[in-house]
């Protein structure tokens, strides 16, 4: 492998070290798009590490199941110690009528050990709760996992979605290592209160969706939506919403000529220039933008530019997410108080 153009950075104060830029899996077994056939979808992988990208992003419930096999295959042609894999559990059915999340100790235990085997590995360099169980004291949770480090089969914890308060309880419990948020030019709102909280527990932040959804991925993505995508029916994606994201994505594109970089570029840029603890990762089932995501990383962006981009992405039409997958954000993740250990 050539000499990586990729930083690598600390990903939380635990000793979590990882490339600055990130591969999210998810695409790669269909949810914007049809999967791709597992040997196109290894390529990908491969290439991404060739490239210097070592941090690779999966999740049980995405494919369901299939996408951490998929990674699993491609691992076994790579050098193992110089990957981080992050994987996650806690989504246990997702439906457009709803979704079912569980915290419940004894699941995590039983996920975890089924990634391990699917996954083809004996650690788990990340274990994230992917989406927080309302219903179970976060401490519980976090307890299980504490666990699993104690163990040998994860090495570091972390969080997706989560509230602040749940953060500074479960980083009590164990310090958390990365936080998982939707963070890019068009989702921004974690800026006031979780992004200063995760600096003062020195917690790293792992933005997904730092194109917002392929948004700024490229004017075919804004033009044409497939309809087998989920994001026919995105909120962002379509009607009204839509024909006035196409006006702030023209802003978008008018700047990146500017910088003589592509649209997707300045969108990840903009990500990447967040903070030293920022690693966002961008998912994609095709090589050539993959190499467009990679060459971000040699995008150089003033405070002054940073602020100027900012402004031209300030005016989003429509909710960031579903209606059902609202109520499972971050703004609702709250969980019980634990119960007392002593009795009355």
């Amino acid at each position: 492998m050539e000499e990586s153009k990729i930083p690598r950075v600390k990903l939380g104060s635990q000793g979590l070290e990882v490339s600055k830029l990130g591969f999210g899996c998810m695409g790669l077994t269909g949810v914007y798009n049809s999967p791709v056939a597992d040997e196109a979808g290894v390529s990908v992988i491969v290439h991404a590490f060739n490239s210097g990208v070592t941090f690779f992003d999966t999740s049980d419930v995405y494919g369901p199941k299939t996408n951490e096999i998929l990674l699993g295959k491609a691992l076994k042609k790579l050098s193992r110690e110089r990957i981080q894999v992050a994987t996650k559990f806690g989504i246990d059915r997702v439906q457009m009528s709803g979704m079912t999340v569980n915290g419940k100790p004894e699941y995590v235990k039983q996920c975890c050990e089924a990634s391990l085997q699917r996954l083809g590995v004996d650690l788990i360099d990340l274990y994230y709760q992917h989406r927080i169980d309302q219903t179970v004291p976060i401490e519980e949770t976090i307890g299980a996992m504490k666990e699993l480090v104690e163990e040998g089969k994860v090495r570091y914890i972390g969080l997706s979605e989560a509230s602040a308060d749940t953060i500074r309880r479960a980083h009590a419990v164990h310090p958390i290592s990365a936080v998982q948020m939707e963070w890019s030019l068009w989702t921004r709102e974690i800026e006031e209160e979780i992004v200063p909280l995760c600096r003062e527990l020195g917690i790293g932040i792992v933005p997904y969706s730092p194109l917002g959804r392929g948004f700024f991925g490229g004017r075919a993505v804004v033009e044409s939506v497939s309809d087998n995508s989920f994001l026919a029916t995105h909120p962002r994606f379509t009607g009204e919403n839509l024909e006035k994201n196409k006006a702030l994505y023209a802003q978008i594109e008018k700047l990146a000529t500017k910088h003589n970089c592509s649209s997707a570029q300045l969108a990840l840029a903009w990500v990447l220039h967040q903070g030293d603890d920022v690693v966002p990762i961008p998912g994609t089932t095709k090589i050539k933008n993959l190499d467009d995501n990679i060459g971000s990383v040699k995008v150089k962006l003033t405070k002054e530019e940073l602020q100027e981009i900012s402004d031209a992405a300030s005016e989003v039409a429509g909710a960031r997410s579903y209606g059902f997958m609202e109520s499972f954000s971050w703004k609702h993740a709250n969980t019980p108080a634990p119960k007392s250990s002593t009795s009355g």
